[in-house]
């Protein structure tokens, strides 16, 4: 019997999926009462099952809805694995989560971000305000640097957790990692997008291309895990143990049923670890003295420091993580703020890995350089902080206090991405080039004004074409208000072609024509208020 509400597909699903905890009261299956999660498929069409009324998640086409049953007899061999997987519930549930959340929502997350660095950056060139694109404006050019860079780090991080796919991994917290920060940084991506764009961003409509995809990030960002959940349960706490060289042994060591060979296999683990322990102590104090210039990393050109830098902070991290392991213990999973925000750094190491990875791969273009510049910082800004609000919250104060000149000899000393910086990477976005064509591979592009995307590319290289003709005149002393407002005159003067004149009016045109919303007369926005009740209402 069960009540279970959110579940995805139920509305159209032919078979479920059902995880539950099966108890042996009877002894039928083997001396244990409590036999532990279990799955098994059930058909829809089975006597006790009930498919409820369909959900309505962010107002999104997404079929989604509660079903329930009610002592309904499943047979084992519906059991997934039949009776000798009965109790390996979680372990199935977790191998298909790893796989599965590492492909869609990474993808949708990357996309959509890919797709306001396109289009944010479009806008930011055509939309004018005192005369000049509103991208060349400071407070735009943050958030549009922010995009481009979420986009390369992103699409990075996307690829490489497919590759690890593809050779038939399961990278469970990597899938973690790659599916809070993608559903994350699309969220983050999206507001950005939508400041850039103002008013022309919230009218909805059939134009407008930002709106519905904002409305449905709350369903990436609760379903597959929470990112609430996954940022502070998951991500630091499933890789505690699967990622350090040391603790599953030591755990699989104690488990052995013979004393002997298991105190054995223990201290062989144990001494390995603390000299692995006493080792990165060591090292991480000494790269942290001396800026990491003598750590043994690739070196490859433009991006060796980054490397030497983010193998200071690994290092560090792994110093940090056994100290709160060994003074916090199984306390530690009661400390969600603490492991989340371990989580927080071992996912910004990763994701920088990705990015430098992406980058060699890419034949180290010297144009996307800035992108990874501007990862790099705000990732080494991030460690940093998120390190110190460990270290505050560590109820050890003398541990706190070593790691802190473990970690911090120099204080801390991470800076953001600066201004100039964010100039440069927001121009990749908002001019015509390379690396926008690069960034922004993979996603569809809409072709002619019927498409609002398809207008939004045909205003883009309008409005190169109109910056290139002001550029000319404002070479012979003319201002692009005085181009506005009487090219006439500048065709009889002389000082403009009569095919620039007519390029420059039908950019401008077809500018103006972008930059519009949508409008309805009261009676057609009633009619779409009564068709959604009435859709509510209905059976």
């Amino acid at each position: 019997t069960w009540d279970k509400r959110y579940i995805t597909l139920a509305p159209v699903a032919t078979i479920l999926g059902l995880a539950f905890r099966a108890f042996d009261p009877d002894h039928l299956l083997g001396d244990k009462d409590d036999l532990g999660i279990t799955l098994a498929l059930v058909p829809t069409d089975t006597p006790g099952v009930k498919i409820g009324r369909r959900h309505f998640p962010a107002g999104q086409a997404f079929q989604n809805g509660p079903t329930q049953g009610d002592d309904v007899f499943i047979p084992m061999e519906w059991i997934i694995g039949g009776q000798e997987r009965i109790g390996q519930g979680w372990r199935m549930l977790m191998d298909s989560l790893a796989a599965g959340r590492a492909i869609s929502l990474p993808a949708l997350g990357t996309g959509a971000a890919i797709f306001c660095a396109r289009y944010a950056g479009a806008y930011a060139r055509i939309r004018r305000q005192f005369g000049i694109s509103i991208g060349r404006f400071e407070g735009v050019e943050e958030p549009l640097a922010r995009i481009a860079s979420y986009a390369y780090a992103l699409d990075a991080a996307r690829k490489m957790t497919a590759g690890a796919l593809d050779e038939g991994e399961q990278p469970s917290v990597l899938s973690a990692i790659l599916k809070y920060h993608a559903t994350e940084k699309m969220r983050t991506a999206l507001n950005d997008a939508l400041d850039i764009h103002g008013g022309r961003g919230i009218c909805d409509g059939p134009s407008n291309y930002l709106f519905g995809v904002y409305q449905s990030v709350p369903v990436a960002i609760t379903v597959e895990g929470a990112n609430i959940l996954t940022r502070n349960l998951m991500i630091f706490g499933q890789g505690a143990i699967r990622c350090h060289p040391h603790l599953s042994k030591e755990m699989k060591a104690s488990a052995l049923e013979d004393p002997k060979e298991s105190l054995e296999a223990f201290d062989k683990e144990l001494w390995a670890h603390i000299g692995n322990a006493t080792s990165n102590v060591a090292r991480a104090l000494w790269h942290n003295l001396t800026f990491a210039i003598f750590a043994t990393t690739p070196e490859v050109r433009g991006i060796g420091g980054m490397y030497r830098q983010l193998h200071a902070a690994c290092v560090t991290f792994a110093v940090a993580a056994d100290l709160v392991m060994a003074t916090l213990g199984g306390g530690l999973k009661r400390r969600e703020g603490i492991s989340a925000r371990l989580g927080d750094i071992l996912s910004e190491l990763y994701l920088m890995s990705c990015v430098l990875k992406r980058f060699e791969s890419d034949g180290m273009p010297a144009a996307d350089l800035p992108l990874v510049e501007w990862n790099h910082r705000m990732s080494l800004y991030t460690i940093q902080n998120r390190l110190d609000e460990v270290l505050i919250d560590l109820p050890n104060r003398p541990v706190a206090w070593l790691l802190r000149i473990i970690a911090f000899p120099w204080g801390r000393r991470r800076r953001p991405p600066k201004g100039s910086l964010k100039h440069v990477c927001a121009n990749l976005i908002s001019a015509d080039g390379e690396t926008r064509e690069r960034l922004t591979t993979g996603i569809y592009l809409g072709k002619g004004k019927s498409d609002p995307t398809g207008l939004m590319e045909e205003a883009f290289a309008a409005a190169l074409t109109r910056d290139s003709i002001e550029a000319k005149l404002r070479e012979a002393g003319k201002s692009g208000r005085t181009a506005v407002s009487d090219l006439d005159a500048l065709v009889t003067e002389g000082t403009l072609s009569t095919e620039d004149a007519d390029r420059l009016r039908n950019a401008n045109a077809l500018i103006r024509e972008a930059i519009m919303v949508d409008d309805f007369a009261p009676d057609e926005l009633a009619k779409r208020i009564k068709k959604a009740a009435a859709k509510k209402t209905a059976p």
